[in-house]
C-alpha cells in the first residue's frame, strides 16, 4: 500500500495511491461510517490494524467512486510529518566512499536532520545564502514501525513499517566547516522526503532496489541498495543497541556515487536556484523538488 500526507486546508491529511487517484481517506472515513487512521504516523503506530482498515476503506471508495482526487490537485507535505527522530547514516555505499577518497567505516557514522528540514514532493526548496556548494543525495528512508530495543538483524526488519525516498540535501562548506556535519544537513527544506511512504510488503527486499538521482534531467546517480556497506537490518539492529527507536521515526540510510562532491574539483557545479532534483527508487516513486532564491 503506498500512503502519502497531503495538504487540506492547511493541515497535513493522509492519503491513499491507488490507480484511480489518490483517496483522501478523511472524506472517505466520513461517507463510509468506517474507521481508520487520519495520518501516516497513526498509520504506522497502528500497524497491521491500520494496514487492514485503510484496504476496506480503499475498496468502498473505489466500489462507490467517492473521495477520489486527481493527483495533480493535491500539494503534497512530507509522508512523514512530525518524525521523533531523523537519523542519517553517512559514507555507506562503497561506491560513494571511493568516490570521496574515504575509508570504508568499521561502524555507521551516524548524525541527524530536525523537522525544520523536512518537506514534499514538488515543494520549492530554498538555496540558502550561507552555502555556495549545495549538493544532491538520493537516499532509501526505513520507517520504523514499532518500538524497538536491541533487536537483532534476524529480526530488525520486522519492526519497520515501510519505506520512502528522501534528498538528504547536503550543503559542503558547511558540512565540512567543522568535524560535526549536522550545520550542513539540517537547513530549512533539506529533508525532502515522499512522495510516498510504502509499507514493507510492497516493497520486498531493501537491499536490493535501483536508486537514482536526476539533475535538470540528467542522470547523475545510478546505483543499487546492494552496494551499502551496512544493509537495512544491520542498521536497524545497530541503532537499537544505542537508542530506542519509536514508530514513525525514520533512519536515512546513505547515498550512493555520483554526487557532486565525489567529481574532480574543476568539474564540481553545485544546485543553483532554477535547477530541479528528482530522486527516484524501484517500489517507492519519484520525489521531485525545484530550488529557488533565498530572498530574505
Amino acid at each position: 500500500m503506498k500512503l502519502l500526507s497531503f495538504y487540506k486546508e492547511g493541515v497535513a491529511v493522509l492519503g491513499i495511491k491507488t490507480d484511480r487517484g489518490i483517496i483522501d481517506v478523511n472524506a472517505a472515513r466520513e461517507k463510509s461510517g468506517l474507521p481508520s487512521p487520519t495520518s501516516t504516523i497513526e498509520a504506522v503506530e497502528a500497524g497491521t490494524t491500520a494496514i487492514q482498515q485503510l484496504e476496506a476503506l480503499t475498496e468502498h471508495a473505489l466500489k462507490n467512486g467517492h473521495s477520489l482526487l486527481a493527483e495533480s490537485e493535491i500539494e503534497y507535505a512530507p509522508c512523514i510529518t512530525s518524525p521523533g527522530k531523523i537519523i542519517c547514516v553517512g559514507l555507506n555505499y562503497r561506491k560513494h566512499a571511493d568516490e570521496t577518497n574515504a575509508p570504508y567505516p568499521e561502524y555507521p557514522i551516524l548524525f541527524n536532520k530536525f523537522e525544520n528540514a523536512l518537506t514534499g514532493h514538488l515543494a520549492e526548496v530554498t538555496v540558502p545564502k550561507v552555502t555556495n556548494e549545495l549538493d544532491y543525495e538520493a537516499e532509501l528512508v526505513i520507517v520504523i514501525g514499532q518500538r524497538t530495543k536491541n533487536v537483532d538483524e534476524e529480526n530488525a526488519l520486522a519492526n519497520v513499517f515501510g519505506y520512502c525516498a528522501a534528498n538528504d540535501l547536503s550543503a559542503r562548506d558547511l558540512q565540512m566547516r567543522t568535524a560535526q556535519w549536522m550545520l550542513g544537513k539540517t537547513c530549512d527544506g533539506f529533508c525532502p522526503l515522499g512522495p510516498y511512504l510504502v509499507t514493507a510488503d510492497e516493497v520486498g527486499d531493501p537491499n536490493s532496489l535501483g536508486i537514482r538521482t536526476y539533475v535538470n534531467g540528467e542522470l547523475r546517480q545510478n546505483s543499487n541498495t546492494s552496494d551499502m556497506i551496512f544493509r537495512c537490518d544491520e542498521l536497524v539492529s545497530y541503532i537499537s543497541k544505542h537508542m530506542t527507536l519509536e514508530p514513525g521515526d525514520l533512519i536515512l540510510t546513505g547515498t550512493p556515487e555520483g554526487v557532486v562532491l565525489g567529481l574532480p574539483s574543476d568539474r564540481r557545479v553545485y544546485l543553483q536556484p532554477g535547477d530541479s532534483t528528482t530522486v527516484e527508487i524501484d517500489q517507492l516513486g519519484s520525489l521531485t523538488n525545484r530550488f529557488v532564491v533565498e530572498l530574505s
